[in-house]
């Protein structure tokens, strides 16, 4: 009787409407679904935006054109050597080289202000096809590649950086590898 029951249409129709309920009426789905339609809502993903850079400022930071706008940007979760220390030449050099490769334009993900009025944002590079050592799909993350190169190290400050965990085991490598500021115990990224 029992299995007669549980391979009816109606029991399989009744199961699911109690799912379907339960995931409608629960309050978590329903804060996850209106989270989704609230970009101001922490659980929302920012869009990315395109820019061309118009400057590389340091190895931090960069301006940045669209649309006749211009705006200065820094990198989230990131603190690069500043360009009158020791290896800020090489910082803001390697960094240029880094958006060379996307042919001067980035892929920008705002996550907030800070208090110089500057976009805190994660910064990518689509390399341009046949790149040495990139695949065409491949993009460039910014902010842990100079931390990885050791132009920079990882601040933690950056709660609202999604990318936060890559930015740290970039900066593992660094110092396992001794490259840049882990390398010259003379310059520390201010």
């Amino acid at each position: 009787m029992w299995k007669k029951i549980l391979n009816s249409p109606a029991f399989l129709l009744a199961c699911v409407t109690v799912v379907i309920a339960a995931v409608v009426l629960s309050p978590k789905t329903k804060s996850l679904i209106e989270a989704a339609a609230d970009f101001t809502s922490p659980h929302a993903m920012p869009q990315s935006q395109e820019w061309t850079v118009a400057s590389v400022v340091d190895g931090d930071t960069i301006a940045v054109k669209r649309d006749g706008e211009t705006k200065k940007i820094r990198f989230c979760g990131i603190d690069a050597v500043e360009k009158q220390q020791k290896l800020g030449p090489q910082a803001k050099s390697y960094l240029q080289s880094l958006i060379d490769k996307g042919n001067g334009v980035v892929m920008v993900i705002p996550i907030e202000q800070d208090r110089s009025g500057r976009t805190v944002t994660e910064v990518f590079v689509k390399p341009r096809p046949g790149t040495p050592g990139y695949r065409s799909e491949e993009e460039i993350f910014l902010n842990g590649e100079m931390v990885r190169a050791g132009f920079a190290r990882h601040t933690h400050n950056s709660d609202n950086c999604p990318n936060e965990l890559v930015i740290e085991q970039s900066q593992q490598m660094a110092i396992a590898n001794r490259v840049g500021v882990w390398n010259d115990s003379n310059v520390v990224p201010r």
